[in-house]
């Protein structure tokens, strides 16, 4: 037995590790622009064509009235804050990723 624990623990250590680590300017080279040319920014991707002013100047409605990049900072205040604005005007549609919801959000009752 103790000869089981000791190869099992020898080959968890043996394992490759295959992760890499990206400044945060590489990771954003890395994601890909929507169809139509855009990106969507931040923890609740936030798209640029309609809700943000991207750095490049780029055209967009900006309904939010922020740069693209408050939504890429450790605060997340100003993409809650849009994110609200966001989904009070169409609700969650508005994010593309919502029809793999099924129409209804995760519980994080148990969270708390």
């Amino acid at each position: 037995m103790k000869f089981f624990i000791v190869l099992v623990a020898a080959l968890a250590m043996a394992a490759p590790a295959f992760g890499r680590t990206m400044t945060r300017c590489s990771l954003a080279r890395e994601i890909p622009t929507n169809s139509n040319g855009s990106n969507d920014y931040g923890i609740f991707q936030i798209n640029n064509y309609y809700w943000c002013q991207p750095a490049n100047g780029r055209f967009s409605y900006n309904e939010c009235k922020l740069s693209c990049n408050n939504l890429l900072t450790d605060s997340i205040n100003d993409s809650v804050t849009c994110a609200r604005k966001i989904k009070s005007q169409q609700g969650w549609t508005a994010w593309s990723t919502w029809k793999y919801c099924s129409g209804s959000l995760p519980s994080i009752n148990d969270c708390f």
